[in-house]
Formats: C-alpha cells, structure tokens, sequence
C-alpha cells in the first residue's frame, strides 16, 4: 500500500488558511502544506512579512469583519476551503502584578478569540459531507503551558488553556463532518522565543527538554500538516504535542 504522506501529493488541490501565516511556525506550516500540494494561503495582520512566493491576505483574528472578508476573499478566487489552521498567537511576560486588564483582554482576544472568530467564519465554506479522508480540518494552535501554566505567563497560559478546551468542545459538536485537534508545541525557536528570558537556556542547553533541544517551526509544521492531511482521519478532539518531552501527562 502506498504511503499518502511521501508518495504522491497528499494534498493536491486543497485549500488552507493559516494564520499568523507570515512568519514563523506560521510560514512553516504554509511552506509544508504547498510542499504536499496544497493552496494554503497565510491570513495574517501584515501579509507583507510572508516569505517571498507564499500568498498572503490581510486578516486581524480578533475582529470579525476581517476574518469575514479574508475568507470571502479566499472563496473568490479558490471556491473551496478544506481546512484551516489557527495559529496566529502573541506572547506576554509579565507578573499578574504588572498586567493590566488591557494586556489580559489583547492576549484573549487574539490567542483565543480568534480561534474561535476563525472557526466560526469557516463553516459556511466547509462541505461536511466528503468521505473521511477528504473532512473538513481546523487545526488550533495552543501550547504545552496551557497544560503546564508558568510563572509570569497567566494571560498566555490561559488563553492556550482555553484553546485546547475549545477545541475539545468543537470537534464534539463539528463531528463527523469536521475534524478538529490542536498542536501543542514547547519551546520553538521562533521569534516569538527569542523574546522570551529563557530562551539561551533552551536553546543552548535544552533546559528542562528531555530531548535536549527547543523545535524548529518545520517540525511543528509537519505536525500540521500530518493533521491536515488523509492519515488522520480517525483522529478529532486530539492534542497532539510536539515539544521534545517538555511535558508528559
């Protein structure tokens, strides 16, 4: 039996969105998908960022007219939408002392809102009556801290918190005609790490990451893609980890 994932084209034709699609585990995840034959186009805030030969719409996660109009936008031109991916997250460092509820709400609004924006604006687009392997897919992007929590990162910990009980409760009332799993990656090094104050421990030394060292966003990526593709289609409500054994449960 041939294998779907490395002979052939696996995903000819389909068409993704991803957001925060411009850069980092993003533009990994756009790169991969094309790589397996499909449309996937980056919805992102500043579509100028995307790596050169990538397609990219405007697209703010956290405001309903604008995940409205990208999805229209995709509609016009492809006439199809197979799956999504929401990955499009921000990053706060800060004690819950110093976050101000405006820091709070902006981290929901775009980690969790916005999955939730996203995954609403897809359902007209989406046929739910193809056989399993052709479902529809979502594809949330949360975090191994939204099962660990960390000092200094409660707003972000709780929206990835939220993401992976959000997707728990899509992929019951989406089913069957949808699948819906999140990736929950450690540290990658991504821009977003290289902010953080941990990142030379993690990266130097593997710090607390059994396999000794953070992920590359095309390893991440291929996680993705393994969920947006035919070998996965018993799998809903899943979290799939990638983060090096940085978290076990």
């Amino acid at each position: 039996m041939p294998n779907q994932l490395t002979d052939g084209l696996p995903l000819a034709g389909k068409v993704f969105a991803v957001t925060g699609g411009a850069r980092g585990i993003g533009a990994a995840i756009v790169a991969t998908l094309n790589a397996r034959g499909a449309n996937a186009v980056a919805f992102d805030i500043d579509p100028s960022a995307a790596p050169a030969g990538s397609e990219s719409i405007t697209c703010d996660v956290t405001d309903e007219a604008s995940v409205k109009g990208a999805f229209e936008s995709l509609n016009a031109k492809y006439g199809r939408l197979d799956g999504i991916v929401s990955n499009a997250g921000i990053m706060l460092e800060k004690p819950v002392a110093d976050t101000t509820l405006e820091d709070f709400d902006r981290v929901i609004a775009v980690n969790l809102r916005g999955v939730f924006l996203m995954a609403k604006s897809a359902l007209p687009y989406f046929r739910t009556d193809m056989p399993d392997a052709d479902k529809p897919r979502i594809v949330n992007v949360a975090s191994e801290l939204g099962h660990l929590g960390r000092p200094e990162y409660s707003a972000y910990c709780a929206s990835k918190g939220g993401v992976i009980a959000l997707t728990r409760a899509l992929a019951r009332e989406f089913a069957p005609g949808i699948l819906v799993n999140t990736l929950a990656p450690g540290p990658t090094d991504t821009d977003m790490l290289r902010a953080e104050k941990n990142y030379d421990s993690w990266v130097k030394d593997g710090e607390g990451i059994p396999l000794g060292r953070v992920a590359t966003a095309e390893e991440v990526a291929l996680a993705a893609a393994f969920l947006c593709g035919p070998d996965s289609r018993f799998m809903t409500g899943t979290i799939v980890d990638v983060n090096g054994g940085a978290a076990m449960y």
